[in-house]
């Protein structure tokens, strides 16, 4: 089993231009290093390919592409056709997208993708907004966030809609493998990453990947924030493998949701009755969990 003493010490993402701290960079970064030198990454716009693919600097080592928005998952069946047609069939295609380029204006393609089972590993490096072109609201932009199209005033109060459950509407389609991770329990991503590459058919893991410009945090804390929102359960940690969903951490009691709520300047608006909004739809979730995955 591969850990952080294990893993490829060679670097296949680097001196890109992510902010400090940035939760996406990690993601991509523990992901090649576990695929190795022959992935070929496939990246629509956002926050990686505008910081990874700076003319005249390519800051992946491996082979790397940027797709069109909407079609990171068909863009991957095109380099695996392409690769399959040359003979090589040693490569891992992986796609790399946002929340927004994925919830959004990418599920179309990705349905398609694990429609046609194509051998692929589709990463979602959820930030909870379309940070790349200035923090606008995407699908899995949480309960009462403030972006700039969700905002905070007198008459309104920030983002109204919950968060879409994107892992279990990817496990309905009955896919090979699909996870939830976050870039605040590496060892956990390392391993679900690890599985998936021996998997064949389509792979898909959302990782939380937390912004510290846009959930207004300091750039130390990303890691931190990124445990804590596993600890508080507004994140499961999951699997959906063989049609059953299997929880690969449960805390033993849940932290302070209010501790986790207040660190973080999109939420600063947020009142009591708000945060136990916030903490009633947890248990709701964890309840629907014990209940129907009987775990």
């Amino acid at each position: 089993m591969l850990n952080a003493k294990t893993l490829n010490e060679e670097e296949f993402f680097y001196g890109h231009k992510a902010c400090a701290g940035c939760g996406g960079s990690l993601a991509v970064r523990i992901v090649l290093k576990v695929l190795g030198e022959k992935a070929v990454a496939v990246l629509p716009a956002g926050c990686m390919s505008a910081v990874g693919f700076n003319f005249p600097q390519l800051c992946f080592s491996n082979n790397a592409i940027i797709s069109t928005f909407a079609g990171t998952a068909s863009m991957m069946t095109g380099v695996l056709a392409g690769l399959k047609a040359r003979g090589i069939t040693d490569a891992q295609v992986v796609g790399f997208a946002g929340d927004g380029g994925t919830a959004d204006i990418g599920l179309q393609a990705l349905s398609g993708a694990i429609d046609r089972n194509d051998d692929v590993l589709y990463i979602c490096y959820d930030n909870e907004a379309y940070m790349n072109t200035g923090i606008q609201k995407s699908s899995l932009t949480p309960f009462g966030a403030r972006t700039t199209t969700t905002p905070v005033g007198k008459n309104v109060r920030g983002n109204l809609r919950q968060k879409k459950n994107l892992f279990e509407i990817i496990a309905a389609h009955d896919i090979p493998y699909a996870a939830t991770a976050s870039v605040g329990y590496i060892q956990d991503f390392i391993n679900k990453v690890e599985k998936a590459k021996n998997i064949r058919g389509t792979k898909f893991i959302h990782v939380i990947a937390p912004c510290p410009t846009g959930w207004g945090i300091k750039t130390d804390e990303t890691v931190e924030l990124a445990k804590e929102i596993v600890d508080t359960g507004l994140l499961y940690l999951a699997e959906y493998e063989n049609g059953k969903y299997t929880i690969t951490y449960r805390p033993k009691e849940f932290s302070d949701v209010a501790s986790y709520i207040k660190r973080q300047v999109r939420f600063r608006h947020l009142t009591e009755s708000d945060i136990a909004l916030i903490e009633e739809g947890r248990n709701q979730k964890w309840e629907k969990i014990s209940r129907e995955w009987n775990v």
